[in-house]
């Protein structure tokens, strides 16, 4: 099959439907998301409805725990706090409980893994390789996929001896092939507020009969993101980061 692997929307509407448009013609059969659907962006309601409507296998981020009121915002920074509390005012009632009762990861598909931070604790980032030595400790598959971070690319581990040696992808390729006695944890990247240096929406594709990781970035109208930020009275710095993809 052929996978869709979506993280970190955030209530960017305008970058959601780009990536949907240039992921159009790869014939994907199933849509994956790894959570934070929702928090910072000004369209969450229409971004629940599409990933509600189309989204095969979902998992929890905690700005969905946070919005919907499964969990409290108060170690959110100050302008997190803020978008998610007029997120939460914003949710149709049928939204927020969808998102309530979302499943947190792990979740299996196939014989890869979903988590939206890191397969030993949800919320828990992984940014470098010692980060990632803890994940890879606890995952049970070869290959997981995770959010969390809005930075496109991941971790492999290879066997050395006993222990496995973990390097990060300093150089992102377009295309990662899976091949045994290797372990991966991969992130797609965020479609709704990059923080990679590139601004453009990330996503990947996972063919698991070829067993190929596609990782792909799409331009999308920012200027109209950033209008509704700022027209609804969110934080100004929620809007302008969105140009810098920091």
């Amino acid at each position: 099959m052929r996978f869709l692997i979506l993280s970190d929307i955030h209530g960017n509407w305008e970058a959601l439907n780009a990536v949907l448009h240039d992921a159009a013609d790869q014939r994907y059969h199933a849509v994956l998301c790894l959570g934070d659907i929702v928090g910072y962006g000004p369209n969450p309601n229409e971004v629940v409805a599409w990933v509600r409507a189309h989204g095969d296998v979902v998992i929890r981020g905690n700005h969905d725990k946070a919005c919907s009121g499964a969990a409290a915002f108060g170690s959110f920074n100050s302008i997190a706090q803020c978008s998610s509390l007029w997120t939460r005012e914003e949710l149709l009632d049928e939204h927020a409980d969808w998102l309530l009762h979302l499943d947190r990861g792990p979740v299996l598909v196939e014989d890869f893994g979903l988590v939206h931070g890191a397969p030993d604790d949800e919320d828990r980032y992984i940014f470098h390789e010692h980060e990632a030595e803890i994940g890879f400790r606890h995952a049970d598959e070869e290959l997981t996929f995770f959010g969390h971070t809005h930075v496109q690319g991941g971790f492999i581990a290879e066997p050395y001896q006993r222990y496995f040696e973990v390097s990060r992808l300093h150089v992102l390729p377009s295309q990662i092939a899976i091949v045994p006695d290797r372990r991966y944890l991969l992130n797609p990247g965020a479609v709704g507020q990059p923080r990679d240096g590139d601004a453009r929406a990330a996503y990947c594709i996972y063919d698991s009969a070829m067993r190929v990781v596609e990782f792909r970035r799409v331009d999308y109208d920012i200027r109209t993101v950033q209008e509704k930020i700022l027209a609804i009275g969110l934080p100004e710095e929620l809007a302008f980061r969105l140009a810098s993809g920091d």
